[in-house]
């Protein structure tokens, strides 16, 4: 007598299996974009800390251009660039300053263009790469993260939603 598996089983198994595999690509997708958002979080409140400390010591935060209203409710349009953001404060305040957020997209930084700018921004566009506007908490990979003086004005909370392209 010969001993194997009857075609029903193995087709219950591979239905199993891909019912398992249908709930936990979903999750795995959502938890691998909800860790690149937190590694965003965190090096962006490195950027700030570090800019914090330049400020200490030169009594302002780096001035470009004019100034307008911007997104966040804030006035800070003036964009640094990154390098120059970089050059001013590496190595002496950081060794190496992030300038790509988890999504290996540019991070920008704006101050509020004064002369002695006291304010400063830091966004990132999340992973669509699109500025836009909300203030709050979002919930959307494809919604900014923004840290103002500080304090996160717009930052991922709760469960978030994916957005399929398809």
């Amino acid at each position: 007598m010969q001993r194997g598996f009857t075609l029903i089983e193995l087709l219950i198994v591979v239905a199993i299996i891909g019912i398992i595999v249908a709930i936990a690509i979903p999750n795995m997708m959502s938890a691998v974009q909800r860790g690149r958002q937190k590694r965003t979080m965190a090096d962006m409140h490195t950027i700030a800390t570090t800019w914090e400390t330049y400020y200490v010591d030169y009594s302002y935060y780096f001035h470009t251009g004019g100034c307008t209203s911007g997104p966040g409710g804030t006035a800070l349009t003036a964009q640094i660039s990154a390098a120059t953001l970089y050059s001013l404060l590496t190595p002496t305040f950081i060794v190496k300053l992030p300038t790509k957020d988890g999504w290996s997209n540019p991070i920008y930084f704006y101050s509020d263009g004064n002369s002695a700018a006291a304010q400063y921004r830091i966004e990132s566009w999340g992973n669509d790469l699109v500025s836009d506007s909300y203030c709050g908490q979002t919930s959307r990979f494809a919604n900014d993260i923004v840290l103002s003086n500080g304090q996160f004005i717009e930052w991922p909370e709760g469960a978030q939603q994916i957005r399929w392209n398809g």
